[in-house]
């Protein structure tokens, strides 16, 4: 196959060429792929993008620098959606289990034991309320993400297959 490097620094102009025919494929993060591909309404069926991946690229949360605090409890707060998932809670039966389960792990989770909600800044039940308004990292995923067609992947929990592992709450 013989290949031509394009190279094309404006994110507009570059998928302008490609939906031109100036060029065949394009390189950028999957996730940016897949939601570009979604936004072509009708004209999504016309490209693909591929299984393949080609380099590692962290997409998480960023907060300023100077805020500890607020990194903190932004980093705890990614943690606390795959703990969640790992614990088999979700966002139906996340107030449930905060009320009736004797696992320690659960009870530290949904602030029934420990004082880690106060050590962020926030109170025992924050845990609790993010799962049941966002949902657990699956959730959030089938809900944000599955929708452009782009698999999990690497991000499931290491249970899984995938690289997520949450520390645990303590």
């Amino acid at each position: 196959m013989k290949m031509t490097p394009v190279v094309i620094d404006d994110l507009a102009v570059l998928r302008e060429a490609f939906l031109s025919g100036r060029c065949d494929a394009y390189t950028i993060g999957t996730a940016a792929l897949a939601a570009f591909r979604a936004g072509l309404g009708s004209r999504a069926e016309e490209t693909v993008v591929l299984p393949e991946v080609i380099s590692k690229e962290p997409l998480g949360p960023a907060v300023r620098k100077d805020d500890w605090q607020w990194f903190d409890l932004v980093r705890w707060t990614a943690f606390a959606m795959f703990i969640a998932e790992e614990a088999g809670m979700d966002s139906t039966n996340v107030e449930r289990l905060a009320a009736e389960s004797s696992d320690p792990d659960v009870r530290r989770f949904t602030g029934r034991e420990g004082r880690f909600g106060p050590m962020l800044g926030v109170d025992e039940k924050w845990a609790v309320r993010i799962i049941r308004q966002v949902g657990n990292a699956r959730e959030s995923w089938d809900r944000n993400v599955a929708t452009l067609g782009l698999p999990r992947g690497n991000n499931r929990l290491w249970t899984a297959g995938g690289i997520q592992y949450p520390p645990p709450i303590r």
